[in-house]
C-alpha cells in the first residue's frame, strides 16, 4: 500500500464521516444486508479497526440512479479505509463488519445511517434518501489503530507511545516509501501526530488517545 495512504489513516481521527449523528429513528430502522457471494474458505473476517480495501457502487433506492462508483472515481482504484471509525457513512461501517476477503454484498441503508435529513448535494443525494450499495471486499489487514500496531510501536511495553517510539516507527515506514523524505518532513509529521492525538499534552499518547479499538485487551 502506498505510503501516503498509510500516513493518512495513521493521522486520521474518529468523526470524519459526513453521516448524521444518531437519532431516535435508528431505534426502528436498520441496515439490511444480502450476501451475494461468500468464499468457502474464510479464515479472516473484518472487525472494527481493520484496514479494508474494497470497491463499492452506490445507488438511490428510490429510482436506482447511481451516485457513486469507486471503479470510475479517482482513477478507479479500490478504496482503503479503517472500518468502524467514521471514515465512511455509518451504514457502510455496519454493513461491512464480518466480511471475508472476496465476499460480495448488497446492502440497503436507511437515511439515519447515511446522510439523514440534510442529504449530500455534492454527491447528488437528496434529503431522507435510502441508499443501496453493492460491495466487493478485496483485502482485510490490521489497521493503524489496532492493538497489534500499538504494541508494535510501544517498544518498551509501558502502554504509552513516546515521541521517540513513534519517530522510530515513522522512520521505518519512510524507508519503505518510493521517495526519500528529509528529516524536516519527518519531524513535521511527528509534531502533527502529537498535536492531533496527545490531548492532555503530557508528551505521550495513551491507548485511549491513540483510539486503540478494544484497548482493554492491552
Amino acid at each position: 500500500m502506498h505510503f501516503l495512504v498509510r500516513l493518512a489513516v495513521f493521522l486520521s481521527l474518529c468523526g470524519c464521516s459526513n453521516a448524521q449523528g444518531q437519532t431516535k429513528e435508528e431505534d426502528t430502522e436498520e441496515v439490511k444486508i444480502e450476501v451475494l457471494h461468500r468464499p468457502e474458505n474464510c479464515s479472516k473476517t473484518s472487525r472494527k479497526g481493520d484496514l479494508l480495501n474494497a470497491h463499492y457502487d452506490g445507488y438511490l433506492a428510490k429510482d436506482g440512479s447511481k451516485f457513486y462508483c469507486s471503479r470510475t472515481q479517482d482513477e478507479g482504484h479500490p478504496k482503503w479505509f479503517v472500518l468502524g471509525v467514521g471514515h465512511v457513512i455509518k451504514g457502510l461501517d455496519i454493513a461491512m463488519m464480518d466480511m471475508c476477503p472476496g465476499e460480495k454484498r448488497k446492502v440497503i441503508i436507511p437515511p439515519s445511517f447515511a446522510y439523514g435529513k440534510e442529504g449530500y448535494a455534492e454527491g447528488k443525494i437528496p434529503p431522507n434518501a435510502t441508499l443501496l450499495f453493492e460491495i466487493e471486499l478485496y483485502a482485510v489487514t490490521k489497521g493503524p489503530r489496532s492493538i497489534e500496531t500499538f504494541k508494535q510501536i510501544d517498544t518498551d511495553n509501558d502502554r504509552q507511545l513516546s515521541k521517540a517510539e513513534i519517530e522510530l516507527y515513522l522512520q521505518k515506514d519512510f524507508e519503505k516509501d518510493e521517495k526519500p523524505r528529509d528529516k524536516s518532513y519527518q519531524k513535521a509529521v511527528l509534531e502533527d501526530i502529537f498535536k492531533k492525538n496527545d490531548h492532555n499534552g503530557d508528551g505521550f499518547i495513551s491507548p485511549k488517545e491513540y483510539n486503540v479499538h478494544q484497548h482493554d485487551e492491552l
